[in-house]
């Protein structure tokens, strides 16, 4: 995670540097980092290799099932697995920081930062899915809205036809609505249309189809940062390059990427003072997933600040009403496109995800800690404690999108700053949370000016929220030793982009001996 060096100075010499000094003051002539993105690619090599015994692997596997590689599916042979996918997570990460490094460093630009990024995703676009399951239910949910089955009133184990799709959808979602919006179902219903019950083919079709959110994400953040004053190298290598988008949104893969693309163009459509676009762009972001529509509030801000007048009441109806009339239409419009009618399913659908309980979401935890100390006294069950707490959170978080949209009345590039800010909210706060949840706001915090303490702040998150869902897509988050080995190694991660080899073990490793 943090310790050769690509051989632009020579390795020896970089480690003998950096024990005297920083390397944000290590100034040279820019090089390729080769080795840096080869020893991601090789990591990423390796995820998509031991994904197929160790990751989201399917009921009944055509290529493995019955073959003479079927061992690495079970016992000794998945246990080798694991350990080889997480080697693999190993070398991306230590890649990724590396590459940190010399970006902080200004050793290299933008350029050798996407090629990594693309070295890195490119194995994975073949892979199982990674530390999810979420993939097969979307096949499932658009399988049944292609075979006529309503998507936000069954679960997929009601569709009696394409049994592979319907039976490798995780058991907590075989029964329970569709928490997606209309468009991205029309999007999953085309995808099964073509792949049929070939869960590989969909699986990989399904990436193909949500890196166009990638790529729309990656045309619009050096506009963004053009504007919102980063820096775009560190930019690209916190949104584009880093584990959270690598392994969570495409090696996963999630649909919150294609909604990052709407949002992230049409954010810049505001910057731009193309109002009308963005408020179409993320409202057809909210079609895909609906958490999208919190951004809308404060576009409304970013129109009034453009318009004429000394009065920010009039400005705000005179932008409020036309972004109203756009909303309304392209929503009936979406709805009505994807599902037929005008069915409003998928809204009562969004609660379907608050099924999943665990203290990664912020009051599910206190509700869990309140209930354990009680507990200790007298036997109660944990769900009042649990319950009421994510109560209290949904007030406590409509205080603060109340409280950041009019700290944002004022319109301008802070405006982008507080909806980025209230995106991390709603994970953080309203249940369920979900590792990939963040990346939301990230992608938009991404284009400002970054302290070099942050960044690492932003590594050691990113890391730990890879690591607390085991490979297969089961939470890890109970197994407190795993847990404990997860922060320490998110906090070595974190060290490691200030300083190569912070508690000096490649040093004695390499320290001749007497």
């Amino acid at each position: 995670m943090a310790t050769t060096t690509d051989p632009a100075r020579g390795a020896e010499a970089l480690d003998a540097s950096t024990d005297r000094t920083d390397v944000s003051d290590v100034r040279e002539p820019s090089r390729f980092p080769y080795r840096t993105i080869a020893m991601g690619t090789v990591g990423s090599t390796l995820l998509m290799l031991a994904a197929l015994g160790a990751g989201g692997i399917l009921i009944r596997d055509p290529v493995l099932g019955h073959g003479p590689l079927s061992w690495i599916r079970y016992g000794h042979g998945q246990i080798l697995a694991t350990a080889l996918l997480y080697l693999g997570f190993g070398l991306v990460v230590w890649a990724w920081v590396r590459l940190g490094r010399y970006v902080l460093a200004e050793r290299v630009g933008s350029r050798p930062v996407m090629v990594a990024a693309a070295c890195w995703m490119a194995p994975l676009l073949i892979s199982p899915p990674l530390f999810t399951r979420d993939v097969f239910s979307y096949l499932g949910q658009g399988a049944q809205l292609l075979h006529g089955l309503d998507p936000y009133a069954h679960g997929p184990a009601e569709l009696e036809v394409l049994p592979d799709v319907v039976q490798n959808v995780h058991s907590l979602w075989q029964t329970t609505p569709a928490p997606y919006g209309p468009l991205f179902l029309l999007v999953a219903k085309s995808i099964v249309a073509v792949t049929g019950n070939n869960m590989i083919a969909g699986v990989i079709v399904t990436r193909l189809v949500l890196l166009i959110g990638l790529g729309m994400t990656m045309w619009a953040l050096p506009r963004l940062v053009r504007h919102l004053g980063g820096k775009l190298p560190i930019a690209l290598w916190l949104a584009i390059a880093s584990p959270m988008m690598v392994i969570h949104l495409v090696g996963g893969p999630h649909n919150d990427l294609l909604m990052l693309g709407f949002l992230s163009v049409g954010v810049l459509a505001a910057l731009e003072r193309r109002h009308a676009l963005a408020v179409a762009l993320v409202t057809v972001g909210m079609l895909i997933k609906p958490t999208a529509a919190v951004a809308l509030p404060f576009l409304v801000w970013m129109w009034a600040r453009h318009l004429p007048g000394p009065s920010l009441w009039r400005r705000f109806v005179k932008a409020v009403l036309p972004s109203l009339g756009i909303f309304g239409s392209l929503f009936a419009a979406g709805t009505w496109l994807s599902m037929g009618s005008f069915n409003l399913g998928w809204i009562e659908g969004m609660q379907a995800p608050s099924l999943i309980t665990n203290w990664l979401n912020f009051p599910t935890g206190i509700g869990e800690i309140f209930y354990t100390l009680t507990n200790l006294v007298v036997g109660v069950p944990s769900s009042p404690f649990v319950t009421v707490m994510r109560v209290v959170a949904w007030l406590a978080l409509l205080a603060v999108l109340v409280r950041l949209w009019w700290l944002a009345r004022h319109g301008g590039t802070k405006t982008v700053y507080w909806m980025a800010l209230a995106l991390l909210a709603v994970p953080l706060l309203a249940p369920p949370t979900l590792p990939w949840y963040f990346t939301w706001g990230f992608v938009l915090v991404a284009a400002f000016a970054w302290q070099r303490r942050h960044l690492a702040a932003a590594v050691g998150v990113s890391v730990f929220l890879v690591l607390v869902y085991y490979p297969t897509g089961e939470q890890a988050l109970y197994d407190w030793w795993f847990m404990a080995g997860v922060f320490v190694a998110s906090l070595y991660a974190a060290a490691s982009l200030l300083r190569p080899d912070p508690l000096g073990l490649v040093a004695a490793w390499r320290k001749p001996r007497a």
